[in-house]
């Protein structure tokens, strides 16, 4: 394998993994990065996040890896920036991609690869990406080689996803997948499939809208299951008995860069897609109905103080983005309540994050938002004791109800219509 050098423009959760495990690989690798702050810590040897496995792969892959706030000359152009939701237009705010494009074309030379792993809408690399390098002055797909490569990774396992899963290669030319297919090979051990650009950019939006609908289907069952005194956590584990049923998980909402944010690329410029933004709108609105059982279990409580417990998007990692925790602690104190909030994972985020302790004395209700796996081993006695009302509302059916129960709390979960609990 030839050994090539690497700008990779964007730090984050994905761009500073892909970075290291190229430079690990033995490329020699530039982190890109408009964060300062970032860039020294880097170069200082100090993380600025947390992910399994990441301090060990900074060890091996430090000799061949650095960071800097400006873009060099390279043979490979790597942009893993940030493509947020407008929220007002529901559509993909893309400068973080143009201003990357725009720090790269004037270091673009005969033969170099630019690659974009950031998740776009369809159409994004041949319409807004290539027309910015090409006034270089060269030619994509003659003087340069262009490809789009969505990353497929999740928080809390992003490294080993990233070497392991497979992977899509769309190019605006054979000639220019081929390539990228080389270099991502040094690492990736998946399989890798190459297709063009703009469907390699429809694949990525696809997987997460499917992930998506699904959710909203069983959340919209796990509201019927409630009218019919079903649990629907039992009915879910029957149904996928079946061998072609897979059905997700109903929850409080869903949160994250992915799974809430890619269905509305992929709408975006269609006059389709109604069942698609039904999902997400039966997905963005679980808080409200969280928050509607909560209230009914602690009806005639004056002045209700209620505690969530996590407010990350997902279990044992933490990220907040997008997280459904925030509209239902909004929606809370809009109702009159007070809310205070703990997560042993989340470092910083809108709300104040309590101690444990200071979280649950004198509340009335615990309501567990994130999946981590701490809350499943904590002590309801000891919690119960601190509390005025000893009541918890599962909205991820982590808890041991009956060590619960057993300590004197009425429970209730998302979706178990069941009166037993």
């Amino acid at each position: 394998m030839i050994k090539v050098k690497i700008s990779v423009l964007g730090l984050g959760y994905i761009g500073l993994p892909t970075a290291l495990l190229f430079a690990a690989a033995g490329h020699e690798v530039v982190g890109v990065d408009v964060d300062e702050r970032k860039v020294s810590m880097l170069n200082e040897g100090k993380l600025p996040f947390q992910e399994p496995g990441l301090e060990e792969l900074f060890e091996r892959a430090r000799n061949n890896f650095r960071a800097t706030t400006s873009v060099e000359e390279s043979d490979v152009f790597l942009i893993a920036v940030p493509t947020p939701l407008d929220e007002h237009t529901k559509a993909a705010d893309l400068k973080y991609v143009k201003s990357a494009a725009e720090m790269v074309y004037p270091h673009l030379r005969r033969g170099n690869l630019v690659i974009l792993e950031s998740t776009v809408p369809p159409n994004t690399t041949e319409r807004l990406l290539i027309p910015i390098l090409e006034k270089s002055g060269l030619k994509a797909g003659i003087d340069f080689h262009v490809v789009h490569c969505p990353e497929r990774a999740i928080p809390g396992k992003t490294i080993h996803e990233m070497i392991h899963n497979d992977r899509i290669i769309g190019g605006i030319t054979p000639e220019s997948a081929e390539r990228a297919k080389e270099l991502y090979s040094s690492f990736v051990k998946g399989n890798i499939y190459l297709t063009d650009a703009t469907t390699a950019e429809f694949v990525k939006l696809i997987e997460n809208t499917y992930r998506d609908v699904n959710i909203a289907l069983v959340n919209e069952l796990a509201q019927i299951a409630e009218e019919y005194g079903i649990n629907i956590w039992e009915a879910i584990n029957l149904a996928n008995r079946h061998p072609r049923v897979n059905l997700h998980k109903p929850g409080p909402g869903v949160g994250g860069h992915c799974i809430a944010i890619d269905p509305w690329f992929v709408i975006q410029d269609s006059s389709n897609g109604k069942m698609i933004a039904l999902a997400r709108h039966v997905n963005d609105t679980m808080p409200n109905y969280t928050l509607r059982r909560v209230r009914e279990m602690l009806e005639g409580v004056e002045y209700p103080t209620i505690t969530v417990f996590g407010v990350a998007y997902k279990g044992n990692v933490d990220d907040a983005r997008e997280t459904p925790a925030l509209r239902f602690i909004r929606l809370a104190e809009n109702d009159g309540f007070k809310v205070k909030v703990y997560d042993p994972f989340v470092k910083e985020f809108e709300y104040p994050l309590l101690s444990l302790e200071e979280a649950v004395r004198d509340s009335d209700c615990i309501v567990v938002i994130t999946d981590h796996d701490v809350f499943r081993f904590l002590d309801p006695n000891e919690l119960g004791k601190l509390m005025r009302n000893k009541c918890v509302f599962d909205a991820r059916n982590i808890l041991d109800h009956e060590k619960w129960k057993e300590a004197g709390f009425k429970i209730r979960v998302l979706g178990n219509g069941k009166k037993d609990l």
